[in-house]
């Protein structure tokens, strides 16, 4: 398949908080920019107002109100990244997905699936951030799996990053 063929990836890496969005979604915006030169990655994080900050950062669930003009975003911003983009973004509900692919159509989801007893750990030692170990039940009830009639693909996040990132990549499309 030629480069001109291939569509640029606009790919979100979702699941809960402590699922390694943000770390194998950077690895995996990294490993395409190779055949993607004009590649980024963005955390989802980073576009949330601030009054979703501030609830999170206070113990407050977000709720489908607070998560709708921050998702709308996502999926815009998607578009944005004119040689593909990677975003890390919770995507928990296929509604939520459902907006984001309301802003970039041709979205594709990787759901990094983590066994819970290490998805606890992982947030518990995670220092400085503003999600804290308290909502990881809120987002595990809230959790949808990636449906078979969606875009993309579920990936066990274990082993090392470059194991985690090359299933992404088998899973998405051969060849990336």
């Amino acid at each position: 398949m030629s480069a001109a063929s291939v569509t640029v990836p606009r790919v979100v890496v979702m699941g809960p908080s402590g699922a390694g969005k943000s770390r194998i979604g950077a690895a995996l915006a990294d490993r395409l920019a190779a055949r993607f030169p004009a590649l980024d990655f963005i955390d989802s994080d980073a576009l949330h107002p601030e009054s979703n900050v501030e609830k999170m950062r206070a113990g407050v669930p977000l709720d489908d109100d607070d998560r709708a003009p921050w998702l709308l975003l996502v999926g815009e911003s998607l578009t944005e990244g004119r040689g593909g983009r990677v975003i890390a973004c919770s995507a928990l509900r296929r509604a939520y997905r459902d907006l984001i692919r309301r802003g970039c159509p041709d979205a594709a989801f990787i759901e990094l699936v983590v066994p819970l007893d290490e998805l606890a750990d992982r947030v518990a030692h995670r220092p400085g951030h503003f999600m804290p170990a308290a909502l990881l039940s809120s987002q595990l009830d809230a959790l949808e799996p990636l449906g078979d009639d969606e875009r993309g693909a579920r990936v066990e996040n274990s082993g090392d990053v470059d194991t985690v990132v090359a299933r992404a990549i088998a899973a998405l499309q051969p060849g990336w």
